[in-house]
């Protein structure tokens, strides 16, 4: 049933060029904001996002963040952040730094300013990126809630960039053929994991 809402939401999104749906839960409260992004400067999204903005539960956050062991000692870098809850609650729970990457420059501003209320700008930045051109390699736990296609096309990237050992955490999507160590069920969302192999299949890096 998840699946299907995301798939419909990114028809939607694409039809319309960005629709944008916020939502608020977090250990400190996000701001609700009901207007869809629009920016005329055509500069700054130089392509169409690849999903629509809908946020991940906090009870889902920080059960995704349970699963791939966060401490202090990792580097999370959250694909497609939004309004930047999950790095957030690494820094806030665990200690743990986070950069959080997303291509629209309202969801990085807003996702600044909720670090800032948080009191952790100081373990967590935001970068307005194209996520397929965001080196990785620094990466000791990569989040998502993407959809299957974006999955599919960003695991070469992911087998590549990251050293073996790191910890990949997936919220509703799956990565094809590439069978995760974990999967479970939290708030009613699934969530994927995997483990950065020492020897990556040729057919998984390609």
């Amino acid at each position: 049933m998840q699946q299907r809402r995301m798939l419909q939401l990114l028809t939607i999104a694409i039809a319309i060029n960005s629709l944008v749906f916020v939502g608020c839960t977090q250990q400190r409260r996000f701001g609700t904001d009901n207007q869809t992004d629009f920016t005329p400067n055509v500069r700054i999204l130089q392509r169409q996002l690849d999903v629509p903005y809908v946020p991940t539960p906090q009870l889902v956050v920080e059960r995704m963040l349970e699963i791939a062991k966060v401490d202090r000692q990792d580097l999370v870098y959250d694909l497609g952040s939004g309004d930047g809850r999950l790095v957030i609650t690494a820094a806030q729970k665990y200690g743990a730094r986070g950069v959080g990457i997303d291509i629209n420059p309202r969801r990085i501003q807003e996702a600044k300013a909720n670090a800032k209320e948080a009191g952790v700008t100081d373990l967590v930045e935001f970068r307005q990126q194209d996520l397929f051109e965001t080196d990785l390699s620094n990466a000791t736990v990569v989040t998502l809630y993407l959809l299957p296609a974006v999955n599919l096309k960003l695991r070469p990237k992911l087998l590549k960039e990251l050293k073996p050992g790191t910890r990949i955490v997936s919220h509703a999507f799956d990565m094809g053929d590439w069978k995760p160590q974990k999967v479970e069920r939290a708030s009613g969302r699934t969530i994927y994991y995997w483990v950065v192999p020492e020897q990556v299949p040729e057919d998984f890096s390609s």
